[in-house]
């Protein structure tokens, strides 16, 4: 079955640099698309990132455009999200999500397997 497992979250203070990293199994990895989304309390899921695995194009949000860049290893089936200039509102759990014949790649409704999620904290 489809399995996605994150890491790399942890604490940092503002303007410092986390890498999420999520490790893919289960599935044709190549034919997804694939997604970093976070969830602060009391707020809803929202994308940050979303690179297609086939062809390599990318997505970001406006509030972290510049700052986050996500990228991806066919090989090792994984997707990186590397994090710079953290502020505090960048606080939240981070998912990593796969889908197919997504048409709105930073829309978490479009995607059907998740990981379990690993916290960003920053001060």
């Amino acid at each position: 079955h489809v399995q996605l497992v994150e890491s790399g979250g942890g604490s940092v203070q503002s303007g410092g640099s986390l890498r999420l990293s999520c490790v893919v199994s289960g599935y044709p990895y190549s034919t997804y698309c694939m997604g970093w989304f976070r969830q602060a309390p009391g707020k809803e899921r929202e994308g940050v990132a979303a690179i297609d695995t086939g062809d390599g194009s990318t997505y970001y949000p406006n509030s972290v455009k510049g700052r986050f860049t996500i990228s991806r290893d066919n090989a090792k089936n994984t997707v990186d999200l590397q994090m710079n200039s953290l502020k505090p509102e960048d606080t939240a759990m981070y998912y990593c999500a796969a889908g197919r014949g997504i048409v709105r790649p930073l829309s978490p409704d479009e995607y059907n397997y998740w990981g379990q999620g690993t916290q960003v904290t920053v001060s």
